[in-house]
C-alpha cells in the first residue's frame, strides 16, 4: 500500500512543481534566465520579519524557501562547474516547498500574481494549501513506515483530487495507473 501510494503521490509532485514553476517563470526580472536566479527569487520571497514564537525573538519568514532553493542549486551543481540549469534544479526541490506556496505569507506576493493561474478559477488558496499540508504530512507519514491504512480513503481522494486540479488529462492517467484504489478494495 505504502509503495502504491508512494508512486501517485510521485505522480502528484512531479506534476506540482512543473505547474508551479511554469506559473513562477512569469516572475522572472529583467536580467536573470528564471525565478531561482538570485534576484527573481528575493523578489518572490523577500525578508519578511516575522516574530518567532518559539524563541520570542524575530526570523525572516522566507529564508526558509530561499536557503531551500539555495541548497538545490549546490545539489545540482554539475561536478565540472558549469552552468545549473533551472530544471534540475526544480528537481531537487523536495515536495514541502511545493506544498508550502500556498501559504498565508506568500499570498500577496507569489499566490495572486503568478500561482493562482494553475488552479480553475473559483479555487481558493486555502482549500488548497490545506490539502497540500495535509498530503505532505501524508507522505511523510508514508515514507517513514508509519501505518497509513485508517484514513487511507480519505487521503486517495485528496490527492486524486490535486491531481485533477492540475489536469484532468493527469487524473484520468493516474486512476489508469495507481494501484491504490485496488490495494484498498482487496485489505491486504
Amino acid at each position: 500500500m505504502a509503495s502504491a501510494f508512494l508512486h501517485d503521490l510521485a505522480h502528484l509532485e512531479v506534476g506540482l512543481r512543473n505547474a508551479f514553476d511554469r506559473a513562477l517563470c512569469d516572475a522572472v526580472l529583467a536580467g536573470d534566465d528564471h525565478w531561482t536566479d538570485r534576484r527573481t527569487l528575493r523578489q518572490l520571497f523577500p525578508v519578511q520579519a516575522r516574530p518567532d514564537r518559539r524563541t520570542g525573538g524575530i526570523r525572516d519568514a522566507n529564508a526558509i524557501a530561499r536557503r531551500r532553493v539555495a541548497e538545490a542549486t549546490a545539489r545540482a551543481r554539475p561536478a565540472d562547474g558549469s552552468t545549473v540549469l533551472p530544471g534540475k534544479i526544480i528537481a531537487e526541490l523536495p515536495f514541502g516547498f511545493w506544498a508550502l506556496m500556498p501559504t498565508d505569507r506568500l499570498e500577496r506576493g507569489v499566490w495572486r500574481p503568478y500561482l493562482h493561474r494553475v488552479y480553475g478559477p473559483g479555487t481558493h488558496r486555502d482549500d488548497v494549501r490545506d490539502a497540500l499540508d495535509a498530503l505532505r504530512r501524508f507522505r511523510n507519514r508514508v515514507a517513514h513506515h508509519e501505518c497509513i491504512m485508517q484514513g487511507a480513503e480519505t487521503h486517495r481522494r485528496r490527492l486524486v483530487g490535486q491531481v485533477r486540479r492540475l489536469s484532468e488529462e493527469a487524473a484520468r492517467d493516474l486512476a489508469a495507473r495507481s494501484d491504490v484504489a485496488r490495494l484498498l478494495r482487496e485489505r491486504p
